[in-house]
């Protein structure tokens, strides 16, 4: 296969502050990098992350930014006429007139990659996404998208796109794996405050922690409002960058995936966050969303806790050589079926008979 000329605008890959859009977007662009082909990332230059950048410039592909929408038409309409895949992410800044722009300049295959695609969704049946329309949808050859399941039918019956694809977060198996760590946590959560999210914390975290004053738990990630009653027991850490994701998985006994509420409606969406931890080798214990048990076996690969009760049981009644096994077990189904490498050659076959048709024509 010749080198394809790739062109993705992303949220961020520069900044993973507030987001897990960057990790995904490293770990793909590695990968398509690592195979040969060309791959020029671009960035809106935006304040927030700008201020946040922990890989300001990517050893890997080529990254630009951008400040205005002018800039970027200016300086990059001759590589997106030229690309044989351009990408366009969820949540890019002014997203709607980067696609129809994109729509139009592109001569080669058009994709959109939905990384937040119940929010997407939820956000188009409003009429207030900042970042897509229905037109768009309709318009973009490929829709890559976080959910898989009956939000695909929903996607092509309801909003007219052409090809939607399940397309799920991964994992950059390089950077994540077991790593010889004191265990320094029995339960640990890292993610971005998010309101929806918040009941499920305080019932599968907080609330064990106020039960269990003999256990050290941890929450990471920023934006937590002020007045968070966060019991004495519960380490908190503001940010942390990506680089030390592998170790704050392997200092846990236990690490606890929540999910947004409109991806546990439209199930089928397994988060970024979990692939990691799981490719780290430890136990991971998820609230329940339609789908779970497609990816993974409720356990023997993964736990489920839905109450408080069963959160202090597991902490309490599971000994470390249970944890251990599901651990390992979690982290082999995670390396055989959802690395950067599988998501490469699920992009890749979705692209090139769109590229060979092309060529045809």
């Amino acid at each position: 296969m010749n080198p394809l000329r790739i062109v993705v605008l992303g949220l961020s890959i520069t900044s993973s502050w507030g987001n897990g859009h960057a990790t995904n977007f490293r770990a793909l662009v590695r990968a398509l990098d690592g195979r040969g082909h060309d791959v020029l990332f671009l960035e809106r230059d935006a304040p927030w992350y700008a201020a946040h950048r922990d890989l300001p410039s990517p050893p890997y592909g080529r990254t630009a930014l951008y400040g205005s929408l002018d800039e970027l038409y200016d300086r990059y309409a001759t590589d997106v006429a030229q690309a044989d895949l351009v990408v366009v992410g969820s949540y890019v800044p002014e997203g709607v007139a980067v696609g129809r722009w994109v729509q139009k300049t592109a001569r080669g295959v058009t994709a959109f990659y939905d990384i937040d695609t119940p929010v997407t969704l939820a956000a188009l049946r409003r009429g207030r996404c900042d970042y897509l329309s229905p037109d768009l949808v309709a318009g973009y050859d490929l829709y890559l998208s976080f959910t898989g399941g009956p939000t695909l039918d929903d996607l092509e019956q309801r909003f007219a796109a052409r090809r939607a694809r399940a397309f799920h977060c991964f994992v950059d198996e390089s950077l994540y794996a077991p790593q010889d760590v004191a265990r320094t946590w029995d339960l640990g959560y890292l993610g971005t405050y998010s309101d929806d999210r918040q009941p499920a914390l305080d019932a599968l975290l907080v609330e064990p922690a106020r039960r269990l004053r003999g256990a050290a738990f941890v929450v990471a990630g920023p934006q937590y409002p002020d007045g968070t009653g966060w019991p004495r027991n519960v380490a908190r850490i503001e940010h942390l960058p990506p680089s030390g994701h592998a170790a704050f998985y392997n200092a846990q006994r236990l690490t606890l995936n929540v999910t947004r509420a409109d991806m546990v409606r439209a199930g089928w969406s397994p988060s970024v966050r979990l692939f990691e931890a799981a490719a780290c080798g430890v136990a991971v214990v998820s609230d329940w969303w339609p789908g779970l048990d497609t990816f993974f076996r409720p356990g023997t690969e993964i736990l489920v806790a839905r109450t408080t009760e069963q959160m202090v049981s597991y902490l309490t009644r599971l000994h470390d050589e249970a944890l251990a096994a599901l651990g390992a077990a979690l982290r082999a189904r995670v390396l055989a079926e959802h690395t950067a490498e599988h998501r490469t050659d699920e992009l890749l076959a979705h692209v090139l008979p769109l590229l060979t048709a092309a060529a045809r024509r």
